[in-house]
């Protein structure tokens, strides 16, 4: 089934496997590009020498195009962009708007850059700026997220800019990639579908829980970090909602300790970051650090399998999801759904 999408990046299906904290690593990442889907590995909270070695990993797994998602605001942000260069990265993807120079420094090194974004005007900006293609993530999409459903926003930004457009959010079969190419989009992006594969190595338990959740178990709270944020609702999530702001700064300040030594940036880095973070949003200096603990509460579910501890972004089709296939199934079945679809469209009049 090619589209601009494929045409463009070189995969041989209008998927994408999209870059999740502590979620899309070298396993994941490899089977969905081997299964012929875009894997993108997310490096946000790797150091600069594990992206390297994570991509040389993908590389050792996979003979398929690739990406890695970055965050643009990141102070480290042009080391990650070397690495890609000098591993010869397909894709670069971003979930904050890369800037011009950064998008053209890629373009010149052969590299394809992919932002997402979730409002008409950010398409139409990083679409002037040069990126190659925009993958447009509406509410119902996992994690950081907006209040505009998709079916409302693809065709939004469809009709705004005259690069590829991949739709995110609320997809998980065939028919959301039909609706989605109706629409005129180039292809779909999927999270929570990915991580709920036998190839995720999130942990048993807690796609567990994944899949025995409806879809009015997956809320938006701002409770985390300030900003809606799409999850699972627990036990955790009610806590952080009752707790006092005090109390959650504490909490904040000793989880962002923990993600500093983890990741390697120093405290003087972390705060750039913040910055970066706060500029351009009606964000307290609370709510910046409060930022700075989400990558541990994602860990300590994603990896440790702490969901008492943790929380677990998801998309609201977790609520859908009920089986743990391979990327390998997974794409094949998506595919099939698709041309199944195609071929059982009522006839005009």
């Amino acid at each position: 089934m090619p589209t601009a999408f494929t045409k463009l990046t070189g995969v041989r299906h209008p998927l994408v496997q999209t870059g999740m904290g502590w979620v899309a690593g070298p396993r994941l990442v490899s089977a969905a590009a081997n299964a012929g889907a875009l894997g993108i590995l997310a490096s946000a909270t790797m150091t600069v020498d594990r992206l390297r070695s994570a991509v040389r990993e993908v590389k050792s797994r996979t003979d398929q195009p690739f990406g890695v998602n970055l965050r643009a605001d990141a102070g480290d942000a042009r080391e990650r962009v070397a690495v890609i260069v000098a591993e010869g990265v397909k894709v670069a993807s971003f979930a904050l708007a890369p800037s011009r120079e950064l998008i053209a420094e890629l373009k010149d090194a052969g590299v394809v850059v992919i932002p997402s974004i979730g409002a008409r005007r950010h398409a139409e900006k990083v679409a002037a700026w040069g990126a190659d293609a925009v993958i447009v993530q509406g509410g119902e999409g996992g994690g950081h997220t907006g209040d505009v459903a998709t079916s409302v926003l693809l065709p939004q930004v469809v009709d705004a800019v005259d690069i590829p457009v991949v739709g995110a959010g609320g997809f998980r079969d065939g028919r959301g990639l039909v609706a989605a190419l109706a629409y005129g989009a180039a292809g779909i992006a999927m999270g929570t579908r990915f991580l709920l594969t036998s190839d995720s190595t999130v942990p048993d338990a807690v796609k567990a829980k994944y899949l025995a959740a409806g879809v009015k178990d997956v809320t938006v709270t701002t409770a985390v970090d300030g900003l809606p944020h799409r999850m699972l609702r627990s036990d955790l999530v009610d806590s952080l909602e009752r707790r006092g702001r005090s109390r959650a700064l504490l909490h904040a300040v000793r989880r962002a300790a923990g993600f500093r030594r983890l990741s390697g940036l120093t405290w003087s880095q972390m705060v750039r970051d913040g910055l970066a973070m706060k500029h351009g949003k009606d964000l307290g200096w609370s709510q910046v650090l409060l930022a700075a603990n989400t990558p541990m509460l994602l860990r300590a579910s994603m990896v440790e399998g702490r969901t008492d501890l943790g929380v677990m972004a998801s998309g609201q089709v977790a609520g859908v999801i009920e089986d743990l296939p391979s990327c390998a199934e997974l794409v094949a079945r998506v595919m099939a759904e698709a041309r199944h679809a195609l071929t059982t469209l009522p006839a005009p009049g």
